[in-house]
């Protein structure tokens, strides 16, 4: 981590490989766990949580019910500050930036939560966030972690670390 004086702010691949049984899982569960015991001030959308629950039951292995148990635990993590807002100026100029950055509707709604709430760095497992001014973005998986996770994607097969 890089400052715990910092605002940090999880994208959905953080939310849902904290929650996933990968071996390169580590530095994201660090996160969130330093968010649940309030180590660090950290913002999550909800619409995350949502989007997590569709890559555990889609990608990483977990049936629906699992996916919804393990994310309904983590919405009880009252350290957490919930983001709820998905008004249509925020999802309006998140997509204005996403189009500007060439980056998914998705990234560019997490930008526009990050400006909007002041937030200082954006919690990512890639570097699309780095597009963006006005926060820094701590990528949480190395190039090879990276390759790992689609290798785990692409044939559901976990690699020893």
């Amino acid at each position: 981590m890089s400052d715990a004086s910092d605002t940090y702010l999880f994208d959905v691949g953080v939310v849902a490989l904290a929650h996933a049984d990968t071996p390169i899982r580590e530095n994201a569960l660090e996160y969130v766990r330093a968010a649940v015991v309030g180590d660090i001030d950290a913002i999550v959308p909800r619409a995350a949580v949502v989007g997590a629950h569709h890559v555990l039951s889609s990608y990483l292995g977990h049936t629906n019910a699992e996916a919804s148990r393990l994310l309904q635990n983590l919405l009880g993590a009252r350290r957490i500050h919930w983001y709820e807002g998905m008004t249509e100026s925020i999802v309006r100029d998140g997509l204005g930036r996403a189009g500007d950055a060439n980056v998914g509707g998705w990234d560019g709604y997490y930008a526009e939560i990050a400006l909007t709430e002041g937030v200082d760095t954006v919690v990512t497992i890639d570097d699309d966030f780095e597009r963006f001014d006005g926060f820094e973005t701590e990528v949480i998986l190395s190039p090879e972690e990276f390759d790992q996770l689609n290798r785990f994607l692409d044939t559901g097969v976990a690699e020893s670390a």
